[in-house]
């Protein structure tokens, strides 16, 4: 089910997950989250109009955000390539300057370097697949890019599977790894990221 308002559309899943974080938040780390969340999609968004693209829905579902852009202001691979990029620099960005701020802003400033890192990963369905995918196309071709992104979304996965299977076996109780993994995976399997271009934000695809 779909919640409209304007050019935003909401899951029920969305919904459902932003109520149970919010329940289970004790230490107010979910407030921090959502900024640098807005500050990863403000990267994108600036970095879409800057180049000449235009977004005409964000949707926001239990697999993360997604773009859709306007297949009439096309950027090319390469204005994919920058603006896919643009979240995570905006994090980094953002985390370095908390850092300067003093221990106070050290929490923020871990969870933009966190999103950052998880967003570079080589995984169709997140910037660091993307980026990799339109480089390519760039150098060869849409089909050869769409099948080395798959490769390395597959082996990239398979990876975080067993290392979170690892911290899980050392520690007994850690299974933060392996749940981030479980949710790449879901994301995946739902479409956001099978062989062939990759959705813009952390999946994007062409309207």
């Amino acid at each position: 089910m779909w919640h409209h308002r304007g050019r935003v559309e909401v899951s029920s899943g969305f919904l459902l997950l932003a109520a149970l974080l919010y329940y289970l938040d004790e230490e107010g780390i979910l407030l921090w989250t959502a900024v640098a969340c807005l500050l990863h999609e403000g990267g994108h968004l600036a970095a879409i109009y800057a180049l000449g693209g235009r977004v005409v829905r964000l949707r926001l579902t239990l697999a993360g955000a997604e773009m859709v852009l306007s297949s009439v202001y096309a950027m090319g691979p390469g204005g994919e390539c920058l603006a896919a990029l643009a979240g995570p620099v905006s994090n980094l960005a953002a985390a370095a300057l908390a850092t300067r701020m003093g221990e106070g802003w050290f929490l923020f400033a871990g969870l933009n370097r966190g999103l950052a890192a998880l967003n570079l990963l080589p995984l169709a369905q997140l910037d660091g697949g993307r980026a990799i995918y339109h480089l390519l196309v760039l150098l060869w071709s849409p089909g050869g890019a769409g099948r080395v992104v798959e490769l390395l979304s597959r082996v990239t996965l398979a990876l975080l599977l067993l290392a979170g299977l690892a911290v899980l076996w050392v520690t007994g109780a850690n299974f933060t790894l392996l749940v981030t993994t479980l949710w790449l995976a879901f994301s995946r399997r739902n479409g956001e990221g099978r062989t062939g271009q990759p959705r813009m934000k952390k999946r994007c695809r062409r309207h």
